[in-house]
């Protein structure tokens, strides 16, 4: 993995390429490349990048760039420490990218969701939004968006004991890194493989890893991730019974984030410290178990839970509804589908009885009318049929779906002038025959009448 320091987005300038970028897909991968070290370590930066984008997504009507502001909004808060605040902005975000209908920025949305989650040790809820959102990600056209998921995935499996998932999701988010050079992200992904092969009994490759997250995390001033690393080596070392060690890493765990936004994250590491120091020290198990009671309020407290219980429950409330609309729009287009074939196979039978029928003269203005008639309904039985297909492949495009129905009709126009030309002609025969056989008729009756005088 790359070891060189991702340089700091220019916002003002990207922000204006977005705005004149028409390529909806192009535009996902311009708002991906603001996501640098900042977003996971200056909550500052990323607020005031989350309303920069959320004022020019509301000046265009923007779905895309309206969901990638709330993501960063919602980040923001919760590099704060402001679960509260960050879960609306996330749920504001998901929305947005249900109606863009781009499943890149769903993906985007539902791991910085997930996060919120993944920090309150909500796992299984935390498991069920990241792999929804690896799911649409992989359908998705972004491929660094397609390693987020499975390096969050690595970290909660990791944190509940699953080190064979927590493994093969960090080598997949590995792998994806490296395909698009991404390195924002790496000092977590060393700190998760870290704790796997420290779980798995291999302690110098766990050092290994834990000193590699160390060095980026200070190569990029991320003091948040290097809060992380920290803590994983500490609880590594209080794992192998070297507790000189485990006390000096939980000692930095907590000094580095001191008298910063990022306080709350001292809660793993005073907890390492209040259990090491609780049979032989008073004074600094007082002292930290102080810091772990502090920090863990910060996220925990009976209010806080109250709201995001509240809050996940209407947002699941929410998507229950949307999933709803979805599958009665499509048991409506399934039937819609079926009442033009039957009204198509009406026109076709009645259209074959005129053609057919020797007991009467047929107009040819009726079966021309009934021709377009039944191709008004071919082509709307077309585009029901097509309309999903369409929309996926032209993105939602008003112009491109147009494009498509045009050369559709296109295509059908000509298929039905000729059964038109093919159907009249027939009839002209029909009719033909049946002005004969009744000229024969009249004729043998004229010849009978003739002879009976």
């Amino acid at each position: 993995m790359h070891t060189a320091v991702a340089q700091k987005p220019n916002v003002d300038s990207i922000l204006q390429k977005v705005a004149i970028e028409k390529d909806e897909d192009k535009k996902v991968d311009l708002l991906v490349s603001l996501v640098s070290s900042e977003i996971n370590n200056d909550p500052k930066w990323t607020i005031e990048t989350g309303l920069k984008l959320l004022n020019q997504s509301k000046s265009e009507n923007d779905n895309i760039e309206l969901s990638v502001a709330y993501s960063f909004l919602g980040q923001g808060y919760r590099l704060l420490g402001n679960n509260i605040k960050a879960l609306d902005y996330h749920h504001k975000g998901i929305a947005a990218a249900e109606k863009s209908n781009n499943l890149s920025v769903l993906a985007f949305a539902e791991n910085q969701t997930a996060h919120i989650y993944k920090d309150r040790q909500e796992y299984d809820k935390a498991i069920d939004i990241y792999l929804s959102a690896t799911s649409h990600a992989a359908k998705g056209k972004n491929e660094k968006i397609k390693s987020w998921g499975p390096l969050n995935l690595g970290g909660v499996y990791l944190s509940i004991g699953k080190l064979d998932s927590s493994l093969m999701y960090s080598q997949r988010a590995y792998e994806n890194a490296l395909k698009v050079n991404s390195i924002v992200d790496n000092p977590y992904l060393y700190s998760n493989l870290g704790g796997v092969q420290s779980k798995l009994g291999n302690a110098q490759l766990a050092v290994s890893y834990y000193n590699m997250a160390i060095s980026q995390s200070i190569g990029s001033k991320n003091i948040r991730y290097l809060n992380i690393a920290y803590t994983g080596l500490a609880e590594h070392y209080q794992r192998f019974n070297q507790q000189d060690s485990c006390i000096s890493y939980a000692k930095k765990a907590i000094t580095v984030v001191k008298n910063t936004s990022f306080f709350y994250l001292s809660s793993k590491p005073a907890q390492l410290l209040t259990d090491i120091y609780e049979k032989n020290n008073c004074d600094s198990t007082l002292k930290y178990s102080k810091i772990f009671k502090t920090a863990v309020d910060s996220l925990t407290s009976v209010k806080t839970n109250q709201q995001i219980q509240l809050m996940t429950f209407e947002e699941d409330l929410r998507q229950q509804e949307v999933a709803g609309e979805k599958l009665k729009a499509e048991e409506e287009r399934k039937l819609n589908i079926q009442y033009a074939l039957i009204t198509l196979g009406i026109i076709v039978l009645l259209t074959l009885y005129l053609l057919l029928s020797r007991s009467f003269i047929t107009n040819a203005k009726l079966i021309e009318f009934f021709g377009v008639v039944a191709l008004l309904i071919v082509f709307e039985f077309l585009n029901l049929l097509l309309h999903p297909f369409l929309e996926r492949i032209t993105h939602h495009s008003p112009i491109l779906m147009l494009l498509a129905l045009v050369c559709i009709a296109a295509l059908l126009v000509p298929f039905h002038h000729k059964v038109e030309k093919w159907a009249t002609s027939k009839l002209v025969e029909k009719n033909k025959e049946i002005r004969l056989a009744a000229a024969k008729k009249t004729i043998e009756q004229l010849e009978t009448k003739v002879d009976d005088k």
